[in-house]
């Protein structure tokens, strides 16, 4: 039973047991991550940015479910599908957009463009993209909260074809034998690049691995945005009272290619209609006009403002500064 549907029985007015601030803001989070994707995918496709991009089109509510949760100063690893975990964790689309268009005033200085989004203000450590490469590094975050005897929480995202890297037995052997605040959240998407998960896994549960490490791993709806906040709300709660490290595996689906170049010719056509009908946003949308939270005007009025505000730090963006020669050794070491 999905989180909406526990909801429902439970409320007999209909009503959904949150603020309807808050709901509204998911809703708009993702929309900003979808709109950001498909904008910035046309200027790739245009010639007018440079460097390359691999978006998360359809993944928008593993990203904002998980992060609706975190605090400021809880740190998230990323991968190089970063934009959605960017935007999720705070990070703005002017300072981003700036990075893409390799600017001094991106979020990276122009140094990190699309694969290595981040701001460390903001508790986002750059992207990193070697595939399975934040694990270890998220550990070494949450054993240095348990050392602080902080209440503070560390996130780790990555996907599917990270589970099989050693990085991830070992990131996640550490945090249960040391007991770290440490969330996994593996999203999985069902490839890794253009490679089925069942061709690389006997069994495709990747929640049930972890139990071999002592770790409880839940199985969760990624494209259900309550479902997924409620999960982790449950798994953040778990490590700030020090009951030690939780995984999520999120099911859910890229609508886009693995990178600008791929045309996803490797997904089944069947398999692409069953999971455009699963559509995190218009499946939340739809949920939030059958309360009476919202209806059609308004959600139109949140993705036009969306978008207003997408071309205008497009716009920005082009005019801001490019580093000079003298950049070249700066940031090298802190």
């Amino acid at each position: 039973m999905s989180i909406q549907e526990e909801n429902n029985q439970a409320n007999t007015r209909g009503q959904l047991p949150y603020e309807r601030e808050f709901l509204l803001s998911l809703y708009e989070r993702m929309v900003t991550i979808r709109e950001f994707e498909d904008g910035v995918k046309f200027l790739f496709l245009e010639g007018i940015m440079p460097g390359t991009i691999h978006q998360c089109q359809g993944q928008e509510a593993t990203a904002v479910g998980v992060c609706a949760n975190l605090r400021a100063n809880d740190f998230i690893t990323s991968t190089f599908r970063g934009h959605g975990h960017a935007l999720a964790k705070g990070l703005t689309m002017q300072e981003m957009l700036d990075e893409l268009f390799g600017a001094t005033t991106g979020c990276c200085k122009g140094k990190g463009g699309s694969m290595h989004m981040g701001n460390m203000q903001k508790g986002m450590i750059p992207g990193i993209a070697i595939v399975g490469g934040g694990i270890p590094v998220a550990a070494g975050m949450a054993l240095a909260y348990k050392m602080e005897k902080s209440d503070r929480v560390a996130t780790c995202f990555f996907g599917d074809g990270a589970v099989s890297e050693g990085a991830f037995h070992e990131g996640v052997n550490m945090a249960a034998i040391w007991n770290l605040p440490l969330v996994f959240v593996c999203e999985n998407n069902l490839y890794g690049a253009s490679t089925h998960i069942s061709k690389v896994m006997r069994d495709t549960n990747i929640a049930r691995r972890v139990a071999s490490y002592g770790i409880e791993g839940r199985q969760v709806d990624g494209n259900d945005v309550l479902a997924v906040y409620e999960a982790a709300k449950a798994s953040v709660r778990q490590c700030r009272k020090g009951a030690g490290p939780a995984f999520l595996e999120l099911l859910t689906y890229r609508v886009t290619g693995h990178s600008r170049r791929d045309a996803c010719h490797y997904q089944p056509k069947q398999e692409r209609e069953e999971w455009a009908a699963k559509n995190p946003i218009e499946r939340f949308g739809k949920l939030l006009k059958e309360k009476g939270i919202i209806d059609d005007k308004g959600l139109t009025t949140i993705k036009t403002r969306v978008l207003q505000q997408f071309e205008e730090a497009v716009e920005n963006a082009k005019r801001a500064p490019l580093p000079g020669p003298q950049d070249l050794t700066t940031d090298v070491y802190v």
